[in-house]
């Protein structure tokens, strides 16, 4: 009898030992879990206190209780794009096609999960892109859409969208408009009016340039007049005589035979041509 009851106790250890084994082998992928890069985890305790909306789960390998359940997020920057029909200003429709830049604060996963949950893309970011997208694109006209008002409309989206998402524990970090497609008739009538006023700005180019070029020309010559004036007023009979005797002392000087007559009515020499 002695004997029966020291090889039960020595069972009873073995037992336990094999038994949490058993429990381990069968809880170990809910006692486990791997976040992996780029994610973040939010814990759900059954038995204390329910979502854990304090504290965020980091990258790598953690231990949990095997009746609590962790809750994955992605929160790395994400992307979606929207494909709407729109109003504009005058009540024509555009299809616009929108991409959003997103991701959940990482800080707040747990209020995101409690409040919202994980399908907040489409609880809440999709519907704020739609409704700011209309709500902009409805105070412009086509031609301010489709030529130059595009960049200020993109900005404008994203205040609005990032006002709506504020207190949503989702971060807006880009908007932007892909693509516009107006109806083909005001497509035509904006690409032609666009051209004509090119075609009147390069008109008014041309025009100012050539009446630079005219200003130019007026000028040139009013100087050129001047300098004549000035010139005119420099030339005494005096100073005509010394140029006249100047080029004739250079003439006699050169090798070629001619008869020069000294003695002229107005002082200067009369060159009557060369002897050969």
């Amino acid at each position: 009898m002695a004997q029966e009851e020291l090889n039960f106790k020595k069972i009873i250890p073995i037992a336990i030992i094999a038994v949490a084994i058993i429990v381990l082998i069968a809880f170990w992928s809910r006692m486990t879990i791997t976040v992996d890069a780029g994610n973040g985890g939010v814990l759900f305790k059954t038995f204390s206190g329910g979502l854990d909306t304090e504290n965020t789960y980091g990258e790598g390998f953690h231990f949990i209780a095997p009746w609590n359940k962790m809750y994955i997020y992605e929160v790395r920057q994400q992307e979606v794009n929207e494909d709407m029909n729109v109003l504009s200003s005058n009540g024509l429709e555009i299809k616009v096609d929108v991409s959003i830049w997103y991701q959940p604060s990482y800080a707040e996963l747990g209020l995101l999960h409690s409040k919202i949950g994980q399908s907040y893309l489409q609880r809440i970011v999709l519907p704020s892109l739609r409704s700011s997208t209309r709500s902009v694109i409805g105070r412009y006209t086509p031609e301010d859409i489709y030529s130059t008002k595009r960049d200020l409309i993109q900005d404008e989206i994203f205040d609005e969208t990032s006002e709506i998402l504020k207190d949503k524990y989702v971060q807006v970090n880009r908007i932007l408009i892909r693509s516009i497609v107006l109806p083909p008739t005001i497509k035509q009538a904006i690409e032609g009016k666009l051209k004509q006023e090119q075609e009147s700005l390069e008109y008014e180019f041309k025009l100012e340039k050539a009446q630079k070029e005219a200003e130019r020309q007026r000028i040139d010559a009013e100087g050129k007049a001047a300098a004549n004036l000035i010139l005119s007023a420099s030339l005494t009979d005096k100073i005509l005589k010394e140029k006249g005797i100047e080029a004739t002392l250079n003439l006699a000087n050169s090798p070629n035979s001619k008869v020069i007559v000294i003695g002229n009515s107005d002082g200067l020499p009369i060159i009557l041509g060369d002897s050969k």
